[in-house]
C-alpha cells in the first residue's frame, strides 16, 4: 500500500447557505487538493461531517469526489461505527470500485474492551473487499485502541494501516515498534504528523494539509527524505494555523480558511456552529501569506 505514504487530507463536505451539500465547492475544493501536491484524498471522515450526511448526501460526495479526481489520485473513503454487523452492511452494499482502502474508526460510545475492538475489526476485515486503515481517536470514542491490540490487528490478513491520533508520541513510536515494517502508522492529528514521520511512520491524514496543500504536503516529503531542518522550518509556519483551525471544533476552522481562500462558504450543520468573527479574523490573517497559490 504504497498509496498511502505521504500526505492524506481528510476532506470536508462544504455545504451552502441553505446546508445542502455544494458541488461545485467540492469539485473545486479536489482540484486544489490535487494542484497543491498531496498524495490521497480521504472522503467522509469525520471532518466530512459524515454523521450528519443521508445515505443519499454520502453517495453524493463519493460520486463528486470520484469525478472531480479522475483517477489521479488514491481514494479512501470512512466507513465505520460501533455497531460491527452495520458496518460490514455497509461495506457490502457501497461500490468500492474507485477507491483503495477503507478507513474505519474503532468503536465509539459503547466503548468495548481491547479484545472487543480486536474482534470487530478482524470481522470487518474478513468482510471487506478493500484494505482497512484503523482509526484510534480516543477523544471522540472514549477507548484507546492500545498497541499490542493494534499489533495483533496487523498480523489480519487485510489490515493494513493505522490513522494514530491519540496525540501522544510513547504511544506512536511503540506503535512502529510493535508492527511489521510493510504496516503503515500514520499520524491523524497535524501537529504529530512531522515527529511521526520523523519516528519512522508513513505520513498523515491532514486537515490543515487541504488548505494549505502544497506547503503541507512539502513539509511531510522533507520529513519523509529525512532533511529534518527544512521540515522542521515548514513545521513551525504552519503551527498557528494547526492549533487555529480546531480552537473551536473540526471541521469549523478548516471550513472558515476555505472561505477565506474563495473556495466554499463556512456553513457545518448542527450540532457544531460556524466558526466566530474573532477566529476568521486570525485565520484570516493566518492565510494570508500562504494565500497566493488559492
Amino acid at each position: 500500500m504504497k498509496q498511502l505514504i505521504g500526505t492524506g487530507v481528510a476532506l470536508i463536505t462544504p455545504f451552502k447557505t441553505d446546508f445542502s451539500v455544494d458541488v461545485d465547492a467540492l469539485h473545486r475544493i479536489v482540484n486544489y487538493c490535487v494542484d497543491g501536491g498531496v498524495d490521497y484524498l480521504v472522503v467522509l471522515g469525520t471532518t466530512g461531517e459524515s454523521v450528519t450526511l443521508t445515505k443519499e448526501e454520502k453517495q453524493l460526495v463519493i460520486d463528486t469526489v470520484t469525478i472531480a479526481n479522475a483517477g489521479r489520485l488514491p481514494l479512501v473513503v470512512g466507513v465505520g461505527g460501533n455497531n460491527t454487523v452495520a458496518v460490514i452492511e455497509d461495506l457490502q452494499k457501497l461500490d468500492l470500485t474507485n477507491f483503495d482502502a477503507v478507513l474505519s474508526v474503532s468503536p465509539y460510545y459503547n466503548r468495548p474492551t481491547q479484545e472487543g475492538i480486536y474482534q470487530h475489526f478482524k470481522a470487518i476485515a474478513q468482510a471487506s473487499p478493500k484494505p482497512i486503515i484503523l482509526y484510534n481517536v480516543p477523544g471522540r470514542t472514549g477507548s484507546n485502541m492500545l498497541p499490542e491490540t493494534v499489533a495483533r490487528l496487523a498480523d489480519v490478513e487485510n489490515i493494513v494501516a493505522i490513522k494514530e491520533a491519540s496525540g501522544n508520541m510513547v504511544q506512536v513510536q511503540e506503535l512502529i515498534q510493535a508492527c511489521p515494517k510493510d504496516f503503515h502508522v500514520i499520524s491523524g492529528d497535524d501537529f504529530t504528523a512531522l515527529a511521526t514521520v520523523l519516528a519512522g511512520g508513513s505520513g498523515v491524514i491532514s486537515v490543515l494539509g487541504q488548505g494549505l496543500p502544497r506547503e503541507f504536503s512539502n513539509m511531510i516529503r522533507s520529513g519523509l527524505n529525512r532533511n529534518v531542518d527544512e521540515a522542521y522550518r515548514q513545521h513551525y509556519e504552519l503551527q498557528e494555523g494547526m492549533g487555529l483551525i480546531f480552537q473551536e471544533g473540526n471541521p469549523a476552522g478548516i471550513k472558515a480558511i476555505f472561505e477565506v481562500l474563495g473556495l466554499s462558504g463556512a456553513s457545518v450543520r448542527l450540532p457544531l456552529i460556524e466558526a466566530s468573527d474573532s477566529l476568521k479574523k486570525n485565520i484570516a490573517n493566518f492565510v494570508k501569506p500562504f494565500k497566493v497559490f488559492a
